[in-house]
């Protein structure tokens, strides 16, 4: 069966739309654990989801596109770089979690943008893992658990958080030393 050849696109600019949604709803009441806290989490959760239905859905119909691999990227960090102010305005993660993923986040966003006249930098493996570490440690932040199964929710969250700052370092340094080498490669003409 065919699909439109735009649905993988279109599914992520949704995915970056649902971003303002998703933080008045955080913000609307104080993020304090309601029904609005609820609504929030699950849309971060069904919006952060969808990444992987557009990939799979420009892979297999073969609708890969350059829009697509610069796109895919923001709609991640759109929604992710909300939750995380967000969640540091209601004093909830500390800002400077916040700013040493934001600085992460725009530096290379930046750089792709920069380059995407000469080729678009696809996501890498670790940069995949980092964005999966994020969406695990943000939807628990996020789901107001620690009112179903208890304040112990808190430990797991601290160290899903700390996995996801530990990968977001640590694929931020992965994708600068990558970007050297292919410019060195390309200055000295090896490929």
């Amino acid at each position: 069966m065919a699909i439109p050849r735009q649905l993988p696109n279109a599914i992520t600019i949704v995915r970056i739309l649902c971003a303002p949604v998703f933080v008045w709803l955080l913000l609307a009441d104080g993020g304090a654990d309601t029904g609005l806290r609820w609504a929030a989490a699950i849309l971060f959760i069904v919006a952060i989801a969808t990444d992987g239905i557009d990939g799979y859905l420009a892979r297999r119909h073969e609708l890969v596109s350059d829009l697509g691999k610069l796109l895919d990227p923001i709609a991640d960090k759109v929604l992710t770089g909300a939750a995380f102010v967000s969640l540091s305005i209601l004093g909830e993660l500390p800002w400077w979690i916040t700013i040493v993923v934001l600085v992460r986040e725009l530096g290379i966003t930046v750089h792709r943008l920069i380059v995407a006249g000469d080729h678009v930098v696809a996501a890498a493996w670790m940069g995949k893992l980092k964005t999966v570490a994020q969406a695990v440690a943000l939807s628990l932040a996020l789901l107001p658990l620690w009112t179903v199964v208890g304040d112990w929710i808190h430990v797991v969250n601290v160290v899903a958080m700390t996995v996801a700052v530990v990968l977001t370092v640590a694929s931020g340094l992965d994708y600068v030393l990558t970007a050297i080498r292919a410019r060195k490669r390309a200055g000295t003409g090896h490929e």
